[in-house]
């Protein structure tokens, strides 16, 4: 912005929107979480896309961007067999929220953006999105190590049971002791389990 006085200007305004603090760390520790591409879709001009994007680690950014071009930018990536996990706050960002395999509103967004998202991060904090990560990655591989156990002891109580070594009654006691502790389990922290 420029200030003119009396037709004499009399100073250069500048005004720039700051990068949060931990965004580098957020973008960095996506990566190591096995995010494979990190892609920025901004209506900003090219200049300032391009200097966020350095700054913070993304691999790939689009500048002055239409709503609509994010909605197809992910419908593009689902046609290549992608997955895709949208961030996003604003009412701009509401079409590719919906798009997204896995839309994520912040808390202060728009709140179109919060309606639409299927997630929602309770703080201002963009190291929120790494414990989403870690608490997916965790849920996952609980839900695969329960479906390995329940599949694998069931298997062996009707082998035994066929087999005539374990009676019906007994079968029956262990395989409700196994839901019993797999539920159990079910109620514990994803994340300490995790670490």
């Amino acid at each position: 912005l420029y200030l003119a006085v009396s037709g004499v200007l009399a100073a250069v305004i500048c005004i720039e929107d700051p990068l949060r603090a931990e965004a580098k760390d957020v973008v960095s520790g996506l990566k190591k979480l096995g995010i494979k591409n990190v892609v920025m879709m901004t209506g900003d001009n090219e200049k300032t896309a391009e200097s966020v994007a350095r700054a913070v680690g993304i691999d790939e950014y689009y500048s002055e961007v239409l709503p609509e071009d994010k909605a197809n930018f992910i419908r593009s990536e689902h046609e290549k067999g992608r997955k895709v996990i949208m961030l996003g706050d604003g009412v701009n960002d509401s079409p590719a929220l919906s798009q997204a395999d896995a839309g994520i509103a912040i808390r202060d967004g728009a709140a179109i953006a919060r309606e639409v998202a299927d997630i929602m991060i309770g703080s201002d904090d963009l190291y929120s999105l790494l414990t989403l990560k870690r608490l997916s990655d965790a849920l996952m591989d609980r839900i695969h190590s329960n479906y390995r156990k329940i599949i694998g002891f069931n298997f062996m109580l009707i082998v035994l049971g066929v087999a005539g070594i374990l009676p019906p009654a007994t079968s029956a006691l262990l395989h409700n002791a196994l839901t019993l502790e797999i539920s159990l389990r079910g109620m514990t922290n994803l994340l300490k389990e995790k670490e």
